[in-house]
């Protein structure tokens, strides 16, 4: 939920005729899916990219700067990793892994 509070942040001064928030899921491995959120604003800053995860650090005037590490740490619980980057046409989009189940869990 945070990264698609965050994407839809990043785009308030996007026109609103090109806000748009992309949520795919993908197969990443044998028993690993990818979650993908992409918004279409300004994208990260260098100078931010490093320090996004790190607890209190934020660049919204209203931030907490916990979302991030809160969710990393939920990824992180459940087998996974996140990451951000910059899609190459513009806007910012956050991945994450997570496992998938055993079929033994299933039954």
């Amino acid at each position: 939920m945070v990264l698609i509070v965050n994407a839809m942040d990043a785009m308030k001064e996007t026109p609103e005729d090109s806000r748009r928030v992309l949520i795919t899921a993908s197969v990443a491995g044998e028993r690993t899916v990818e979650v993908a959120v992409r918004d279409f604003g300004h994208g990260i800053t260098d100078a931010n990219m490093p320090q996004l995860f790190d607890t209190l650090f934020t660049t919204k005037p209203e931030g907490m700067g916990l979302g991030l590490p809160i969710a990393r740490t939920i990824v992180a619980a459940h087998g996974g990793r996140i990451w951000p980057e910059n899609a190459p046409d513009g806007g910012a989009v956050f991945r994450f892994t997570l496992r998938t189940m055993s079929d033994s869990a299933l039954a």
